[in-house]
C-alpha cells in the first residue's frame, strides 16, 4: 500500500494490458514522442498543420498563451526540425512566421496514429 493507506493503481501499461500497440512498445522506445506530447507543443504543431504557416501573434492569440510560453516551446519543436521559422520585417515591424517541416508533419502523424491505437486498444477492453 501506498503512504497514507490508498493503494497505488497500475497504469494499463504496467498492468501488461496495453503491452503492445500494433508497431510500438506502449512505454518502451517508441512511445509517444513527448517533444509532441507536451500540451502547448501538441496546440502548435496541430495548428500549423492545418495551416500552410502562422505569425507568432496568430499561434499566440489561437493558443491563448504568452509571449514567453509560446517562445519556449516553439524553439524546442525548431530544434527538433519540426518547426521552420522565417523572420522578416512588415514594414518597420518585426515579424515572426512559422511553418511545419515535413519531420514535424511526419511525427505528428506517427503521434496521432499511436494516440488511435490506444485508443483502439482501450475501447477493446
Amino acid at each position: 500500500m501506498a503512504k497514507g493507506g490508498a493503494a497505488r493503481r497500475k497504469t494499463a501499461a504496467e498492468a501488461g494490458e496495453l503491452s503492445e500497440v500494433p508497431g510500438r512498445a506502449v512505454g518502451g522506445a517508441q512511445a509517444l514522442d513527448r517533444l509532441i506530447h507536451e500540451r502547448m507543443r501538441l496546440g502548435i504543431v496541430s495548428a500549423l498543420a492545418v495551416n500552410e504557416s502562422l505569425t507568432f501573434n496568430d499561434l499566440k492569440r489561437l493558443l491563448a498563451t504568452t509571449d514567453g510560453n509560446l517562445s519556449v516551446h516553439a524553439r524546442k519543436l525548431e530544434e527538433a526540425g519540426y518547426l521552420a521559422c522565417t523572420k522578416y520585417f512588415e514594414g518597420r515591424l518585426p515579424k515572426t512566421e512559422f511553418r511545419l517541416t515535413a519531420p514535424g508533419r511526419q511525427a505528428l502523424e506517427r503521434y496521432l496514429d499511436h494516440m488511435e491505437a490506444l485508443i483502439r486498444a482501450t475501447r477493446d477492453r
